[in-house]
């Protein structure tokens, strides 16, 4: 049986680890390097590390401190923002990243996807969804949620992976940052669609939402991502696979860390 990762989520704005409610109202949590190699230590599966500002200015800042994360810690992360050309995920890759992960990019240019998995392979490359509710159907947004584009999620999610996408990130916009736990219906939906891995982001605020969305008779998810309740220390990685194992969910045991690995990929 595959076992279901956790995954903590740090969203980067200005060189800081920030967490807000719907998108909005952004607060600082604190230094993501330090905070990577904490969750590393704890027993993460994966990170995922997004520039939500991406801005031309800072992609030389971000991709510092890509480098110094990849120094720290000793598990895959993911890295993504403002990703609009194979060439901007192969400087993410070169500075350490495991695989990376775009959005707006993808869905002004779909053909990006096909690109960047015949570059670097198929499992370098998230697609990541950040979707709502509107008018009666899922839609998909772009430029950090702030529009709404004339995709729908279902249906760009099975073109993302025909295009060759490795795994499918959902973000539901409606649920993040409430704690009130994820969107599990459109995650099973999901999940019997798609061949590829789903990881399900956005609601979660206990150890329950999480076992939720990542068992059988519920969001059938490939794993999970949270933010706040890891930043806050409201849930400790250890205590949270405990309680999925205690609940049947499998999951990797927390391992002791293991030395620092090289920063720079030979993949590029």
């Amino acid at each position: 049986m595959l076992t279901k990762r956790i995954i903590p989520c740090l969203d980067i704005k200005d060189g800081q680890t920030v967490k807000g409610i719907n998108f909005l109202s952004l607060k600082t949590v604190g230094d993501p390097v330090e905070l990577a190699a904490a969750y590393s230590a704890q027993g993460a599966d994966e990170l995922v590390l997004l520039d939500i500002s991406a801005t031309l200015e800072g992609r030389r800042a971000f991709t510092d401190l890509v480098e110094r994360i990849a120094l720290r810690i000793n598990i895959p992360f993911t890295v993504g923002g403002g990703i609009s050309t194979a060439d901007d995920a192969a400087v993410l890759l070169k500075a350490g990243a495991d695989k990376v992960s775009v959005n707006s990019g993808a869905v002004r240019n779909p053909a990006l996807i096909s690109e960047m998995a015949s570059r670097f392979g198929s499992q370098c490359v998230v697609v990541a969804i950040d979707a709502r509710k509107a008018d009666g159907q899922w839609r998909v947004t772009t430029h950090g949620g702030s529009r709404l584009s004339d995709k729908e999620l279902f249906s760009w999610a099975v073109q993302a992976e025909k295009l060759g996408a490795g795994e499918i990130l959902f973000t539901s916009m409606d649920h993040d940052g409430t704690c009130n736990g994820y969107a599990c219906g459109e995650y099973r939906r999901l999940s019997s669609l798609l061949g590829i891995p789903v990881i399900a982001s956005g609601g979660a605020g206990a150890a329950g939402h999480i076992a939720e969305v990542l068992s059988d008779d519920g969001g059938r998810a490939d794993a999970a991502l949270a933010a706040s309740v890891f930043h806050y220390g409201e849930i400790r990685i250890p205590d949270l696979k405990r309680i999925l194992r205690e609940r049947n969910v499998p999951v990797r045991p927390c391992l002791p860390v293991q030395p620092q690995r090289n920063c720079k990929s030979d993949r590029i």
